[in-house]
């Protein structure tokens, strides 16, 4: 911390300013002995899992109420956008033009690693729930 600040910092601590004037100093200071940010850290990515849960009503299922609980780690969903390099030619043009049927443009050879990053950020913010009467199925990030 620069000396100019400790001295402002003092001063407030003291009375000898008001808090209104002491911000108006600091501010005035600007950037000088600010602590430095390291601007090269990439940004912690909070997901770790994308979970699913399914819960099917008793009416549905006589025997008792059918659950399904996934957690998928993000790990693997990296790891399997990179193994989709290794998807043969034939299987790739039909899987994107099965999504493509379903309103999803995307092409599985063209994505790229920071098209994964974004996408993943996007799904920080995923909270899908269904409930059709039949049964509940929530999808989210954790």
């Amino acid at each position: 911390m620069s000396e100019n600040r400790k001295r402002i910092l003092e001063l407030l601590a003291n009375g000898k300013i008001s808090v209104d004037e002491a911000s108006k100093l600091l501010s005035a200071l600007g950037d000088e002995g600010a602590p430095r940010t390291d601007t090269t850290v990439p940004p912690v990515n909070k997901m770790k899992y994308l979970r699913v849960t399914v819960d099917a009503l008793k009416s549905q299922h006589p025997d008792g109420p059918e659950k399904v609980n996934i957690r998928v780690p993000v790990a693997l969903i990296r790891a399997g956008m990179k193994f989709s390099s290794l998807i043969p030619k034939e299987a790739s043009e039909q899987v994107d033009k099965a999504l493509c049927e379903k309103g999803i443009n995307i092409n599985l050879k063209n994505l790229k690693e920071e098209d994964l990053e974004t996408l993943l950020e996007a799904l920080t913010d995923l909270e899908v729930e269904i409930d059709d009467g039949k049964g509940h199925v929530t999808i989210h990030a954790e």
